[in-house]
């Protein structure tokens, strides 16, 4: 099982920038799909920035121009940049990764293999 822990999350103000980080123990992100999903409070979980099996950049409409996945293969970390933040982004943020080859927009509707424990973002207007 692949054990990964988010950090980053915290309180900002609208308009206000955060960056997520998520530390994940496998030796190698090759052909993993990796990414960061959300959920708020009453709603459901959904795919905010995904890597496809590919390596290709998916994300949900709501965050287009305003957040940026990336990761650092050396360091064994994702990242998830959030700028402009809206009160609507404020969710527990999860970090998480799939081993099963999924390819395009439809990998953020999967339900990934293993996910951390979340960290909290809190957008205030």
């Amino acid at each position: 099982q692949v054990q990964l822990v988010e950090s980053g999350g915290g309180s900002v103000q609208a308009g206000g920038s955060l960056r997520l980080s998520c530390s994940v123990s496998v030796s190698s992100f090759r052909g993993y799909c990796m990414g960061w999903f959300r959920q708020a409070p009453g709603k459901e979980r959904e795919g905010v920035a995904v890597f496809d099996t590919y390596g290709r950049e998916m994300y949900t409409d709501s965050v287009l121009g305003r957040f940026t996945i990336s990761r650092d293969n050396n360091k064994k970390t994702l990242y998830l940049q959030m700028n402009s933040l809206k009160p609507e982004d404020t969710a527990m943020y999860y970090c998480a990764v799939d081993s099963r080859v999924w390819i395009g927009y439809g990998v953020l509707s999967v339900d990934f293999e293993d996910s951390g424990q979340g960290t909290q973002v809190t957008v205030s207007s």
